[in-house]
Parts: structure tokens; C-alpha cells; sequence
């Protein structure tokens, strides 16, 4: 087994005072699968009190009432953090999130089956040949008290105990269920999926923030469309993204064989970025569709807000006609724009996150023509925005592909190179080589809303030209539009 030094080195040491201490969760997963565990989680008989003690030369800190002492490890270079904490045994969660009381446990069973799901309660440790299941390599020993081997073996996710006992503790665990499955590539057991979908509900109760953390995980797994996909089964993500559904049976015409929901699973599937925040956009893209469905006549363009059947006489001009091809979705990035806030906000994002997604939402419907001036990219940058360009051109990757196109064209690859070319150009007013300062001195002005609108006019003309960024004709321009 992979365990590092410090690992051995902790575990030793509560060894020698007496105590039990086991590595479980992650760290033991990381094993099985031939990894060294990561900012591993222990368990141990030992108050935290006795732990603190045990561990005051590593400058632990515990304050939390679940009885974890914490403390950072540094692991060939690289710092860790290891969290360990005391056998618990947990009764009433009144509030479906946390438990009334933490009483501590006596022995590892107790401690074992208050958790999860079965892959995340096996155990490595020393010293317990008497236990259902154990696999030895040298001391160290993988105990396993709830066949969580088994089903790691199998590729599935299983609470432990009832299941609807478990996600009755925390709702949230219904989430992580997914996260673990989506990041594992496992499959909920039948029992377990069945009372996520029974308890869906529940996951009102549980906040916005702890939520949003949970879905970011998934969306950050090695497969988030998956991820999605169940949440959409198990009717989670209508209790904190109920637009979705509103994209479930929307059908887009033109080249695109999949509904609005289909495209953007399809295209979050797709999208290049592991970066959450750009896999959420990208889930996103297109969630103004529905509100902005229209159908329009074939013979005289009159508009319609809803066609239920395959065929239709236009109202206007009487004209028969499928209803299939009729469907348009002007505007619908400016209706996402809103949506998306609206989102962002409700989820608790935070300013850096919501400012990304909602412009990302926002401007994914950009179209490049060829004869565009270096100027006409500048400013679709300045739009976006330096700093989300490069994310917005994931999304389009995501958006092509999703829709069953290359993952370029030579249009798409010449908007990749105009863009690299033009990201060094000046693209904010402090960009220029003149300042307020300058414009007050040739002026001879004091501050004022005249030197925010002469910048503001010499942008405008560097942005257009950026060989007009030379500060000798800047300041002579300075002179000019004072006489105008």
C-alpha cells in the first residue's frame, strides 16, 4: 500500500499511545485504486482533547463541534491537510443537515456505520484479524465491516444501512451520491437511487451555498453530463436549477437533431475546460432558448409564441404548414443573460464567478465574418472581456461540438488567431500612454467629468486605430477637442 511517511508517521504515533486510528474515506479509495491517499481523513477513539495533546508539536487546530482536530502536513514538498477525527455516534437530524447532538463513539463498528455509503467506509489500519474482510500488504490492513470491497469492486455507490435513514440525516448526501458516481464512474445501486428520488425534496433544506459547492464538484468530475443526467432523473435539480427543465422537450429545427436539453448535455460533455465555472456556463448556454421560442410562418414571416401540433394554419394568411422548421430563438443569449443572473445569484456564486458565467451566457452567439476589421475583434474582446475570452472560445468549441459539428472550421481557427493577434492591443482607457494627469495639464483644468469623457473620445479612436496610441498625437488631440 501507497501510505505516505507523515501518514505512518501520525498513525504510529496514536498507535503507541494506545489509541485506534484508521485511514478512511478518500485515502482508502486512492488505494484501491493504486494512488497515494491525499489530504487524508483519519478516525480514531482518541478525544479531541487527547488528540490536541497527541499532536502539539504539529500546531493543530479544532474548532468544530463534530470532534475533527486538524493540522497541515507537508508531503514532499507539498502541503496537506490531515483531519482527524473522534469515533462519533450520532442520533436525531432534526434539520436534515446536521445532528442534534454528537455523542463520541467507543469502537469502530459504531463509528463506521453512521456514515455514508459503503465505499467510503472502509478502513485501513492495524491490528484487527478478527474482522469480516481484511486484505493485508506487511501491518497495514484493509478492514472492511459493511462490504464496501464488494461493491467498490462492482462500481457502485450503496449508503450504508437504509438509505432513506441516510439521506434523512443529510440531505445533501443525495448529492454526493451523484458527485461520487459521476467523479468514479460508478453506478447508484437500485435501493439507494430509489430513495434519492423518494427523498429529492429534502434538498430544500439544505443551503444554497453548500449546494452549489457540491454541484461545482460534479460539474468538475471526469464525467459531469453524467453527473447531470442523474440529477435530472432523481428530480434534485429542479429543488436549485429548475430551468432545466424547462429545456426538456424544446425542439430547435434547422441542423439541430437534439432538444435544448439534449444540446446542452451534449455540449457540457464536450466542453475542453475541467474548469467548473466554464462547464456550468456551458450547461447553461442555451437556457433563454425556451422563453424566447417563436415560429414563424413559412409564406408571410407573422410571428407565434406556441404551435402545440405538427400541423398549423398561420392566423394570419391561412397558410398550412408543418410546424416542424418553423422555430426561431432571437434574443435568446439576452434572456439567458438575465436567467443566468438570476441563477448565479440564487446559488451564491461569488462576484469573480457570476461576472464569468453571466457573460459567458451572454456573448456565446457571437458571429465572426472574415471581412471583420482588427478594430470589430478588439472590441468583441473588450466586450467579453481579456480575461473570458479564452473561455468563451471553450464554450464555442463545447456549443459546435454539442451540436454534432467538427470541433473547428477554418472560420472558427482564423477567429482563434484574430483573436491571439489582438489581445496585446490596447483594449482599456489606462491603456493609452495618456492619463488624466496629462489631459488636466494640457488643459489646464482641475478634476472633472470633462477628463472622463476626452478619454473616453481618444479611446475611442486608439480602439479603432491602435497606431493613434503615440502620445505626442494623443496630446495634440487633447488640444483639439477642447476647441471643439
Amino acid at each position: 500500500m501507497l501510505m505516505p511517511t507523515p501518514l505512518k508517521k501520525v498513525m504510529g504515533e496514536y498507535l503507541e499511545a494506545g489509541f485506534e486510528i484508521y485511514l478512511v474515506g478518500g485515502g482508502v479509495r486512492n488505494l484501491m485504486m493504486g494512488k497515494t491517499p491525499e489530504n487524508c481523513d483519519l478516525t480514531t477513539n482518541a478525544t479531541p482533547e487527547e488528540s490536541l495533546e497527541l499532536l502539539k508539536m504539529q500546531s493543530p487546530f479544532y474548532n468544530n463541534d463534530f470532534g475533527t482536530v486538524s493540522y497541515n502536513v507537508d508531503v514532499n514538498g507539498r502541503e496537506e491537510l490531515y483531519e482527524i477525527t473522534t469515533y462519533r455516534s450520532e442520533k436525531e437530524y432534526s434539520d436534515f443537515r446536521r445532528p442534534d447532538n454528537v455523542s463520541w463513539g467507543k469502537t469502530l463498528e459504531e463509528d463506521v456505520t453512521r456514515r455514508d455509503f459503503t465505499v467510503n467506509a472502509m478502513v485501513v489500519g492495524r491490528g484487527r484479524s478478527q474482522v469480516l474482510d481484511q486484505r493485508s500488504e506487511g501491518a497495514w490492513e484493509l478492514i472492511d465491516l459493511v462490504n464496501g470491497l464488494a461493491d467498490f469492486e462492482k462500481g457502485l455507490i450503496r449508503a450504508v444501512g437504509d438509505p432513506r435513514l441516510r439521506f434523512g440525516e443529510d440531505a445533501l448526501r443525495m448529492m454526493r451520491a451523484i458527485r461520487f458516481a459521476s467523479k468514479l464512474g460508478f453506478t447508484i445501486e437500485e435501493k439507494t437511487l430509489l430513495a434519492i428520488e423518494e427523498k429529492s425534496e429534502l434538498l430544500a433544506k439544505i443551503s444554497k451555498e453548500r449546494i452549489r459547492e457540491e454541484f461545482l464538484r460534479i460539474l468538475g468530475s471526469p464525467y459531469p453530463a453524467d453527473g447531470v443526467l442523474m440529477l435530472l432523473s432523481t428530480g434534485l435539480i429542479k429543488q436549485f436549477l429548475p430551468e432545466m427543465l424547462e429545456c426538456k422537450n424544446v425542439l430547435q429545427g434547422g441542423h439541430h437533431r437534439l432538444t435544448v436539453l439534449e444540446h446542452m448535455l451534449e455540449s457540457l460533455r464536450e466542453c475542453p475546460s475541467s474548469d467548473p465555472i466554464i462547464r456550468f456556463a456551458t450547461l447553461i448556454h442555451d437556457i433563454g432558448k425556451p422563453r424566447s421560442q417563436r415560429f414563424k410562418c413559412r409564406k408571410c414571416g407573422k410571428m407565434f409564441r406556441d404551435l402545440s401540433e405538427e400541423m398549423t394554419t398561420c392566423a394570419n394568411c391561412g397558410f398550412l404548414q408543418p410546424t416542424k422548421g418553423m422555430v426561431t430563438f432571437y434574443g435568446h443569449e439576452v434572456v439567458g443573460e438575465k436567467m443566468a443572473k438570476e441563477i448565479v445569484e440564487r446559488l451564491k456564486f461569488n462576484g469573480k464567478q457570476m461576472e464569468k458565467v453571466i457573460t459567458l451566457v451572454r456573448w456565446h452567439m457571437f458571429a465572426y465574418q472574415p471581412d471583420m476589421t482588427d478594430a470589430a475583434i478588439r472590441r468583441l474582446i473588450r466586450k467579453v472581456g481579456k480575461e473570458n475570452i479564452n473561455d468563451m472560445v471553450m464554450l464555442r468549441i463545447a456549443d459546435r461540438k454539442g451540436s454534432g459539428a467538427k470541433t473547428t472550421s477554418w472560420r472558427f481557427m482564423e477567429l482563434q488567431k484574430r483573436i491571439g493577434e489582438q489581445l496585446f492591443e490596447p483594449m482599456e482607457i489606462n491603456d493609452m500612454v495618456v492619463n488624466g494627469r496629462d489631459v488636466m495639464e494640457v488643459l489646464k483644468v482641475e478634476p472633472g467629468p470633462i477628463i472622463g469623457k476626452i478619454l473616453k473620445e481618444l479611446f475611442e479612436e486608439v480602439l479603432e486605430d491602435t497606431g493613434k496610441n503615440e502620445r505626442e498625437y494623443l496630446l495634440k488631440r487633447i488640444r483639439e477637442l477642447k476647441n471643439d
